[in-house]
């Protein structure tokens, strides 16, 4: 399914540029705000960048939402923030440090958009990862800027936004006080490339491997990734058949990783023949092994597919085992669909994320 691409080292002088780009600029020990919409934000995008930086013990990072109550994440998985966007101004009247940006359910939230403007005013750099890259583009943050993004918006963002100069072969790209990455799976790169800019790469290096992605960089085949008849006719086949879709059942534990839990979630809430539940034995919330609190669908699993053994790996580890476990129940093109949303190169190349 996917177009066969070889990626091209990065230039050394160009991933110290893009180092420096990202030092901190405030603090000696920065703040990370992680911004969500309530009703729908991109799950892996709002829980990976905050757990992978949290790992790394090196800034203050905090989930944020629009408004009161829990955050809705798509297409699974639901948490309770830290903070709303206005508790957090209240308490950090001099902004962030720096301001991730997901996948979210509209570009167009104008809370959202006048908050990023008003961070970016006060200095925070902004990452746009994913599709949170049409956000940062709606916010007019983007303009006359270089720019990434998911494959399967980027027609739609330059479209809307034709200042933007889109730039090839590259997990991310950072440009005057903002950043963004390609899909899903570039969301770990980007959060390594940040801890190295904050902590040096010694501590990046510590934490690539606590994830479970050693050797890491910021290559990227942009052309493997492309809308195909393949694609396009598996996603077709598998939404037809309704009647054979599956809830796969997922046990929250205290402690368990956030980051390995986000992207076994998504990858089998992607296949268009199942969705990710969760449930927990109380029914109440479980936190994760670095405090992020996960509500669970339900108090027990019945009727439900299970166990899913990838989420007790490592998240590079979880992430290749439960594509490898979906080819084995739905067949090596839903796994290629899946893999090819997360635009993940590993899965078809052997190389980790």
């Amino acid at each position: 399914m996917p177009v066969m691409a070889q990626a091209q080292p990065v230039p050394e002088a160009e991933i110290q540029t893009m180092l420096a780009a990202l030092k901190p600029p405030k603090r000696a020990r920065p703040l990370v705000a992680v911004v969500g919409l309530n009703e729908a934000t991109e799950t892996t995008d709002y829980l990976l960048t905050a757990g992978v930086v949290r790992r790394a013990d090196v800034a203050d990072v905090l989930l944020l939402a629009t408004g009161p109550g829990p955050v809705q994440l798509y297409p699974a998985l639901a948490v309770h923030a830290d903070q709303t966007v206005a508790e957090f101004d209240a308490r950090h009247p001099d902004g962030a440090d720096y301001v991730i940006v997901p996948a979210m359910g509209r570009d167009d939230d104008p809370a959202v958009l006048a908050w990023l403007r008003a961070q970016a005013g006060k200095g925070a750099l902004i990452i746009g990862v994913c599709a949170g890259a049409k956000v940062v583009a709606a916010a007019g943050l983007l303009d006359g800027k270089h720019a990434t993004t998911h494959w399967y918006y980027r027609e739609e963002m330059l479209e809307k936004h034709p200042s933007i100069t889109y730039v090839p072969n590259r997990r991310m790209v950072v440009d005057h006080g903002v950043s963004t990455t390609t899909g899903i799976t570039a969301s770990m790169p980007m959060m390594l490339s940040l801890i190295e800019a904050i902590g040096g790469r010694r501590k990046a290096t510590d934490v690539a491997r606590d994830l479970g992605m050693a050797p890491w960089d910021t290559r990227h085949a942009s052309d493997a990734f492309q809308f195909t008849r393949p694609f396009a006719t598996t996603i077709l086949g598998n939404t037809l058949a309704f009647w054979q879709r599956e809830q796969i059942a997922l046990a929250l534990r205290p402690g368990m990783d956030e980051v390995s839990l986000a992207l076994v979630a998504d990858a089998w809430s992607r296949t268009y023949r199942s969705n990710a539940i969760t449930f927990s034995a109380t029914g109440s919330v479980v936190e994760s092994r670095h405090g992020i609190r996960i509500i669970p669908d339900e108090r027990a699993a019945t009727q439900h597919s299970g166990p899913v053994s990838a989420l007790e790996h490592k998240p590079a580890d979880a992430l290749d085992r439960t594509l490898a476990d979906i080819a084995t129940r739905y067949g090596r093109r839903t796994a290629d669909v899946v893999a090819m949303q997360l635009e993940y190169p590993g899965f078809h190349s052997g190389r980790t994320p």
